[in-house]
């Protein structure tokens, strides 16, 4: 019986005890008719309730029992008014006695069932739920169902499409009721269990309207979210703040840790820090794993299995890399007899595909052709991965997805392949990810953190970098922005880190602690300056401009007027303004608007300035020349000139015919990051292109541009160059001013060299970044954890290939299980597979 159904039962009861009551006052004034009209009613109302606890309960119930002696009362109390011999206090007393008789059996021996239904959508998402439903359908005191919900692919104007219905495709043995049959308005379960959070917020599905959570609140007490996906530490930002967090009573998370990654406006009581059901099936599948297909147990045998994973993140994020990733691990697998590829595209991405890169998705389809019509491996589009990861040795594929996570967990390697990476490495590949995207426009540069938040020093400051530490315990992360001296004392600044390094001659020697408000750590902060004995640093998800006062130890946090230079923009991307230092004033412009931020770094103390320019565009990029701050703009074609002390303005516009800009991604026509660096050089400053397509130059005299080309070798081929080891969106731009020469370093993103820039003669001279490729492999991480988002793996770089991997051939740490074990049970509560029945537990003794 379920817990409304009792309620209702007990509430008849209650009314009946004040029908007594009545009788026993209509017998005391006699009138005797009205007093066996109501005893009829008694009758009639219990003759029910014993035809619905029978039902319910089964024949011959203590209840029903009592039931009939109770109507066999109301007789005779009946046929003694018709006799005259009736006393009605007496009668009151005897029916009243009967009655608790019946709501005690009611209350002790019928047993209330809770019901429970879980909405799945897809088949191979059912994972997330399946040990919770396991747990509840083995528990005698709960009804339990498994109503597998519609989805739609969504139109390009969001309207709903193509309705799928996956139904058929779970578990022979999960018991599965038909969604129109299953009327949760009518029947109000006591618990709903979904793991879709998005209602109407999915731009490429949606489950069936009916069933948002908006909805299926209305007709629970308990709604409980569980996460479809599981992580390998972090969160995205887009799962920060969605509608089922609103609706549901609880939120279900892998481990306590996570409930930083969500909006701080959820109450904390909602979340349930229980694990994963997905860890939960792996766990159980891989002590015990079931026999393979007959085609794959062929392809399988004698060699050692690796699944391939295909996210729609890493399609999205760059599709034609992606695409061209596939070919290269299939042609490296392709030949192999002692390697079997296993190859899983995630469920939704040809659906992704059609939604949102609808041209290319004939290229998707040739490259999936080619995979099987070449039988390089296995293709799995079963609706259940877990089977797959059973029998597979290894994981290869995309970073930060839920099947990452799950092969951490039960203690088998992870390879993090890198999507822009197409062919093996050169001998000097490795220069593209450990000379990194340029150097400092302010410093001497002694310093470089390179790959794996290694710091090295060039002591001569000639650019020929010796290992000096580790900055932090992670393989990546890049968890600092650089290094920068203080009288004497040089201050790791963090980027994704909340503390500051200081370091002495032999590396660090104190943590200065941050307060903990950015809950994820990612993107804390994009900037950092130095002024006097001020270290400032400039937040991105932080919440607060620190300013470190090095003498005093002192640190302030900055809350006042920072939204002004850190936006979103339209691709929900965080920009962010550029930044100068005059006077002791801290500058920071708006890159949405006229605004700039203006701080006295000595008093703490910040306004808002606003320039009232024409152009709106906003401001990316600021430097101070003659007591003029010089901005490049974020969007747009106008050149700003700023004096803070005059307040005079001017704006340069009129840039060459035919200048554009093009997203160096997706190739498509846009309006943003035109320029990327200037150089004063008498009368003219000299501009290098971003996203631009030119080089310019503006005559400051005449307020005019011309277009100029800079003279960088292989300048034509720098699309072809700019990939693999060496990807960048960036170009080249200016990184060092020698104000008193008027000269210039320019540093080339794509070749990751550093040339002396005689501009006026227009002239480059290569200056030689020097590492020692036999120390870098010395300090090469290997196996080790990435990152707090990306725990124990390896990553796929020049040192160590899919191929060194394939071979057993990595540099740096071995793969050692008991470590990533480990590491992966700080991110997984409950990871002896227990989540769901201590999920199941806990909301059952709450309702």
């Amino acid at each position: 019986m379920r817990k409304l159904q009792k309620k209702e039962i007990l509430d008849i009861l209650s009314s009946l005890q004040k029908a007594h009551e009545e009788i026993k006052e209509a017998l005391m004034q006699e009138s005797y008719i009205p007093a066996q009209n109501m005893l009829i009613e008694c009758q009639t109302t219990a003759v029910s309730l014993g035809e619905v606890i029978e039902k319910l309960e089964g024949e011959r119930h203590i209840c029903v029992l009592h039931l009939e002696e109770y109507c066999e009362l109301l007789f005779q109390i009946y046929e003694d008014i018709n006799s005259g011999d009736i006393n009605g206090n007496k009668a009151y007393k005897i029916l009243r006695k009967q009655l608790i008789k019946i709501e005690n059996a009611v209350k002790n021996d019928i047993i209330v069932k809770k019901e429970i239904v879980f909405f799945p959508y897809k088949a191979s998402m059912w994972d997330s739920l399946e040990s919770i439903y396991l747990a509840a359908k083995a528990d005698s005191d709960c009804s339990v169902y498994c109503v597998p919900i519609p989805y739609y692919d969504l139109n390009p104007d969001h309207s709903l499409g193509k309705m799928h219905y996956e139904g058929r495709d779970y578990p022979k043995d999960i018991e599965v009721t038909d969604w129109q049959k299953y009327d949760f308005e009518q029947i109000r379960p006591d618990v709903i269990y979904t793991h879709n959070p998005y209602d109407d917020w999915n731009l490429v599905t949606s489950i069936h309207p009916r069933f948002y959570s908006s909805n299926l609140k209305k007709y629970t007490d308990c709604l409980v979210y569980v996460p479809y996906y599981s992580t390998t530490g972090g969160m995205s930002e887009g799962q920060r703040s969605l509608p089922v967090y609103v609706h549901a009573d609880y939120i279900v998370t892998q481990a306590p840790m996570f409930r930083d990654y969500f909006d701080e406006r959820i109450p904390d009581k909602k979340f349930l820090p229980l694990g994963s059901p997905k860890f939960d099936k792996i766990i159980n599948k891989c002590k015990n794993p079931p026999e393979p297909p007959a085609a794959w147990k062929k392809k399988m045998e004698g060699r050692k299995v690796y699944f391939y994973n295909t996210s729609i993140g890493g399609m999205l994020g760059d599709t034609e890399a992606f695409l061209k990733k596939l070919r290269y691990v299939f042609d490296t697998f392709k030949g192999r007899d002692d390697v079997c590829i296993l190859w899983r595209p995630h469920p939704l991405l040809e659906s992704t595909f059609d939604s949102m890169r609808p041209g290319y998705k004939a290229e998707f389809l040739r490259v999936k052709r080619y995979f099987i019509e070449n039988d390089i491996g296995i293709f799995d589009d079963t609706p259940d991965m877990t089977d797959a990861i059973s029998w597979s040795d290894a994981y290869i594929g995309d970073a930060g997805t839920s099947v990452t996570s799950v092969f951490g967990v039960v203690g088998k390697p992870v390879f993090i392949l890198n999507n822009q990476i197409h062919s093996l490495p050169k001998e000097d590949s490795w220069r593209g990810q450990i000379v990194g995207t340029g150097f400092s426009y302010f410093e001497k540069d002694r310093f470089a953190i390179v790959q794996g938040n290694k710091l090295y020093v060039s002591n001569s400051y000639q650019y020929d970098y010796k290992y000096f530490c580790d900055l932090s315990e992670y393989a990546g992360g890049a968890y600092y922005v650089t290094v920068l001296e203080i009288n004497g004392k040089k201050y790791a600044c963090p980027r994704n880190a909340q503390n500051i390094l200081v370091l002495n001659d032999k590396g660090i020697e104190r943590t200065i602690e941050l307060e903990k408000r950015n809950g994820s750590n990612s993107g804390a902060f994009f900037s950092a300056w130095s002024y006097g004995k001020y270290l400032i640093l400039l937040p991105l998800n932080y919440p607060a401009l620190v300013v470190y006062d090095t003498e005093t130890n002192k640190i302030q946090y900055l809350e006042d007027n920072i939204s002004v230079f850190v936006k979103v923009n339209e691709r929900n991307e965080k920009v962010t303004g550029g930044s100068w230092i005059i006077d002791g004033i801290l500058y920071i412009a708006s890159p949405m608007d006229g605004s700039i931020y203006a701080l006295n770094i000595e008093s703490g103390k910040s306004k808002v300035i606003d320039l009232h320019t024409q152009n709106q565009g906003g401001y990316i990029s600021m430097v101070e020349k003659n007591n003029s701050i010089w901005m490049l703009p974020y969007r747009g074609q106008t050149i700003l000139k700023w004096n803070p002390k005059t307040g005079i303005i001017r704006e340069y516009t009129g840039f060459p015919k035919g200048f554009k800009c093009f997203h160096p991604v997706h190739k498509t026509l846009a309006d943003e990051y035109p320029l990327g660096g200037m150089a004063f050089v008498g009368k003219t400053i000299f501009f290098t292109q971003n996203w631009g397509n030119m080089d310019i130059k503006l005559d400051t005299e005449t307020g005019a541009f011309s277009e100029w080309d800079v003279p960088i070798p292989n300048k034509e081929n720098m699309e072809v160059i700019s990939k693999e080891y060496f990807y960048t969106s960036g170009k080249y731009r200016f990184v060092r001013s020698i104000k008193e020469k008027e000269r210039y370093k320019l540093f080339y993103h794509p070749e990751r060299k550093l040339y002396d820039f005689d501009i006026e003669k227009n002239k480059l001279n290569e200056i030689e970044i020097k590492f020692n490729i036999d120390e870098l492999k010395q300090h090469e991480d290997g196996f080790n954890d990435c990152s707090q988002w990306l725990k124990y793996c390896c990553c796929e770089n020049a040192f160590n290939s899919l191929k060194n991997f394939l071979d057993d051939n990595i540099t740096g740490k071995q793969f050692d299980r008991e470590k990533q074990l480990k590491s992966y049970g700080e991110i997984a509560a409950n990871n002896d597979g227990s989540c769901g029945k201590k999920v199941h537990e806990f909301i059952k003794e709450t309702i």
